[in-house]
């Protein structure tokens, strides 16, 4: 019941500061290497609330909020992929796209509300055993020149590590690039190029249905931020993942994050 509470709460949140961002299948913040099953299709509802309804100056902070879809491209199967009908071993690679509608980042943005995003991706184990994962992508990609083209481009690997029977989770690292002419710090100086970590496990001795996550991108631009929460599974095709966001820049306020994920 509290948890009910807690994500009408979220839900019904009504501030946050000016963030650009669109889901790939994510962690809490930045992307994965985690690729949509084919033949599904992916809903987020993301919505960022900050913990104060006020800015230094005064003004006040509303809830940010993004809605789309993403769709996965190739098959897990390699011989339903069409890479693999072309090379077998290409039939390892997934790749999943989508688009976000997004509001409630200020007049001028919610001018051009869209973005897109694409990403391709191995899973770990595909060729060798003990070999990572890997997703490379973009995303937020904008249509209006200079203003929402923040094209953030990124590689990131991923591995779950085990001492023993005992899973200590899975570890992942990353890089990212975004426009220089966008992703700027607390000075307004070009902050456009950083790493990404994170740490996740699936809490099995509790549910498989709940999963912790502590997850960073660097810079002060509006992508930097330190992240940690957990998701909750309430059936097989509707989860939550609620976060703590606390931004690199020390004049962002804090945000709590809830994404509402459901697969059709």
């Amino acid at each position: 019941m509290t948890f009910n509470i807690l994500i009408a709460l979220l839900i019904s949140g009504l501030c946050f500061f000016n963030l650009a961002y669109a889901t790939p299948t994510t962690l809490i913040w930045a992307p994965s290497t985690d690729i949509q099953p084919y033949g599904k299709i992916h809903l987020n509802i993301d919505n960022y609330t900050p913990i104060q309804s006020r800015d230094r100056n005064g003004n006040k902070l509303y809830v940010q909020q993004v809605y789309g879809p993403t769709f996965s491209l190739l098959s897990d199967k390699p011989e339903d992929n069409l890479l693999g009908k072309l090379w077998s071993p290409l039939g390892k690679i997934m790749a999943e796209t989508g688009f976000d509608y997004k509001k409630g980042f200020g007049p001028l943005l919610d001018k051009w509300p869209v973005y897109f995003h694409f990403k391709f991706g191995v899973p770990e184990d595909a060729y060798f055993k003990h070999m990572p994962g890997f997703a490379i992508g973009a995303y937020d990609m904008g249509y209006k020149h200079n203003y929402t083209d923040y094209n953030v481009w990124y590689l990131r690997g991923a591995k779950t590590i085990s001492i023993g029977k005992f899973n200590l989770g899975r570890f992942s690292a990353g890089y990212f690039n975004g426009n220089a002419r966008l992703l700027r710090n607390k000075n307004g100086d070009r902050d456009n190029i950083g790493p990404m970590f994170a740490w996740e496990r699936t809490m099995s001795e509790i549910s498989d249905k709940l999963w912790l996550c502590i997850d960073y991108q660097g810079t002060q631009s509006s992508y930097g931020a330190l992240n940690f929460g957990f998701s909750w599974k309430f059936t097989k095709n509707i989860s939550a993942i609620v976060g703590y966001d606390i931004y690199n820049n020390p004049n962002a306020k804090n945000t709590i994050t809830f994404q509402l994920d459901i697969d059709l």
